[in-house]
C-alpha cells in the first residue's frame, strides 16, 4: 500500500456533484468541500452564495498517485461537468459554480493546462473551454460539515435525485474501470 498521497482541488459547480463523484473513485483516499479562490477567510456558504466573496464551490481530492494519475482525475472531471459554461453549470448560476481547477505545483498547472489544449483539440465541446487554471495560494476553506457526504446522506433531496445522480451515473458508465470497490 502506497504511503504517498497528492491533492486536486476543483471546482465545476455545485460541490455536492463533484464529491460524490470522486468519492466513488478507486485511489480516491478522501473528499472534502469546501471554497476557494475568494478574498474573504473562512466565508459561510450563504456568503459564497451570495456571490460577493470570489470563492468557487470546489472539492479536494485527496489521491493516491500510484493508483491513480492527476491527468486521470482531470479527465474525469472534464467528463462530468461543462467547461464551456462561464460562471455556471446548468441551472446553477454564478461565479462560485465557475470552472476552476485550483493547483498545488508548477506541475499541476502545466497538467491542467495540457488536459485544457487537448480537450480543445478534440473538438467534443460547442464552446470554448473556459476553465481557469489558478494556483491555490493557500486559499482554500472546508464548507460547513452539513455539506460534507452530502448525497449519501441526502440521494432523494431534488436536487441530489435530479442534478447529482445523473453526474455520478455518468461517472460509472464512462469509468466504470475506475469505480471504486464495495
Amino acid at each position: 500500500m502506497s504511503q504517498t498521497s497528492e491533492v486536486a482541488t476543483l471546482g465545476g459547480g455545485c460541490f455536492w456533484c463533484l464529491e460524490a463523484v470522486y468519492l466513488g473513485v478507486d485511489g480516491v483516499n478522501a473528499v472534502e468541500s469546501g471554497y476557494a479562490g475568494g478574498q474573504v477567510d473562512q466565508p459561510t456558504y450563504e456568503q459564497v452564495c451570495d456571490g460577493d466573496t470570489g470563492h468557487a464551490e470546489v472539492v479536494n481530492v485527496d489521491f493516491d498517485p500510484s493508483k491513480i494519475s492527476y491527468r486521470e482525475i482531470l479527465d474525469i472531471f472534464f467528463a462530468i461537468h461543462d467547461p464551456t459554461q462561464l460562471n455556471r453549470q446548468g441551472n446553477d448560476v454564478g461565479t462560485q459554480y465557475r470552472s476552476v481547477i485550483f493547483t498545488h505545483s508548477d506541475a499541476q498547472r502545466d497538467m491542467a493546462e495540457q488536459a485544457i489544449r487537448e480537450i480543445a483539440a478534440e473538438g467534443i465541446h460547442d464552446g470554448k473551454i473556459v476553465t481557469q487554471v489558478l494556483p491555490l495560494d493557500g486559499n482554500y476553506w472546508p464548507a460547513e460539515a452539513y455539506h460534507q457526504n452530502y448525497f449519501a446522506q441526502h440521494p432523494d433531496q431534488g436536487y441530489c435525485a435530479f442534478v447529482v445522480a445523473p453526474k455520478v451515473a455518468k461517472f460509472r458508465q464512462k469509468f466504470a474501470h475506475r469505480i471504486k470497490a464495495s
